[in-house]
């Protein structure tokens, strides 16, 4: 009786190939690295940071569907998310949640309002947010829509986010920035 053995090529193909379906499965459901292109979350974020996403905490999309993994939990007030830009679905952006659905926000006087009471976790008290764009003027109290979820840049003079273009359809969240793991001198956990 003889054993057939398989071919050095044939080896070779079938690791390369469980390893690529492996990590598109790791990408496409539990984490994914993005790289930070503006300063619109400096402190927190530079240009050039690459950044891993945790995708599975608030249930990961299924390609080409619009159904979603069971949600690990809710996102938060402060976390620091991704997502489908609402005016472009080719880019993803990156900023911090202020508000979610029913909730009301308001910036006065470089302090945000969420249902009448001002936001001063470290996150937010530390940081003086501009009155700009349509949804961001003084004065003006916006209510986020039901499935709505409400983002603004840490860095407010050069960020453009939820006070131009309004709220973030939770469809169109991806996860939650968890990690800088470049450069290596940034390596830290984002809060």
């Amino acid at each position: 009786m003889s054993i057939k053995k398989k071919s050095v090529w044939r080896e070779w193909v079938e690791s390369i190939v469980v390893a690529f379906v492996l990590a598109m499965f790791i990408r496409a459901f539990i984490i994914q690295a993005f790289k930070i292109p503006t300063g619109s979350m400096r402190p927190t974020l530079i240009e050039g940071d690459i950044i891993l996403v945790n995708k599975f905490i608030f249930g990961a999309k299924i390609p080409f569907t619009e159904y979603r993994l069971p949600a690990l939990r809710n996102p938060k007030r402060g976390d620091v998310v991704v997502f489908i830009y609402p005016e472009n679905p080719k880019k993803d952006f990156i900023k911090r949640l202020v508000a979610t659905g029913g909730e009301t926000v308001e910036i006065k006087d470089g302090t945000i309002y969420v249902n009448d009471k001002p936001l001063l976790e470290p996150e937010f008290g530390k940081r003086y947010y501009y009155n700009r764009g349509e949804y961001g003027q003084e004065n003006k109290k916006i209510t986020v829509p039901p499935d709505g979820l409400f983002v603004l840049g840490d860095n407010s003079a050069s960020s453009q986010d939820s006070r131009y273009w309004g709220f973030v359809p939770r469809q169109n969240l991806l996860g939650k920035a968890i990690i800088i793991y470049w450069p290596p001198q940034r390596i830290r956990i984002i809060k």
